[in-house]
């Protein structure tokens, strides 16, 4: 009659959403809270910790298999302080890093009325070539501080 292995009581479980689509859902709800990255690290430690793979998690999150990895690395060695930290700019050092205490020095003596006079007198003494756009964010950064 009726094999007890094989029935099933109640209603029929509903097909859950695709992980990615939840985990995307999720991730904009945090970032009313925190910047993306950090939402986007958070959801995947969490899929991460349920045993998913990595390149599903990558997949569902839209991070790049290599911060999934690194998020993995963070989690087994408990360095969960690493996750939130959000670092800026790891960018290439300005030309001018450095001597921008020695430029401002130069410019206080010296009679320089347009950029293009300021970055030529950076490659006269210096010997470093910068476009006078970056001789603008020079002068702005170093006016800025004082």
């Amino acid at each position: 009659m009726h094999n007890k292995a094989t029935a099933t009581r109640g209603r029929p479980k509903a097909q859950l959403p695709r992980t990615g689509k939840v985990a995307k859902v999720i991730i904009r709800f945090l970032q009313a809270f925190m910047p993306e990255t950090l939402a986007r690290r958070l959801v995947c430690a969490l899929l991460l910790a349920t045993n998913m793979q990595e390149a599903t998690v990558a997949e569902a999150t839209g991070l790049g298999i290599r911060t999934v990895w690194t998020v993995r690395k963070a989690i087994s060695n408990e360095d969960f302080d690493s996750l939130f930290t959000v670092g800026h700019g790891s960018g290439r050092a300005s030309k001018t890093s450095g001597l921008e205490d020695a430029i401002m020095e130069e410019l206080e003596k010296g009679n320089y009325h347009t950029r293009q006079q300021v970055a030529d007198m950076i490659y006269e003494k210096f010997d470093i070539r910068i476009s006078v756009s970056a001789v603008g964010k020079l002068l702005k950064k170093t006016a800025s501080s004082v």
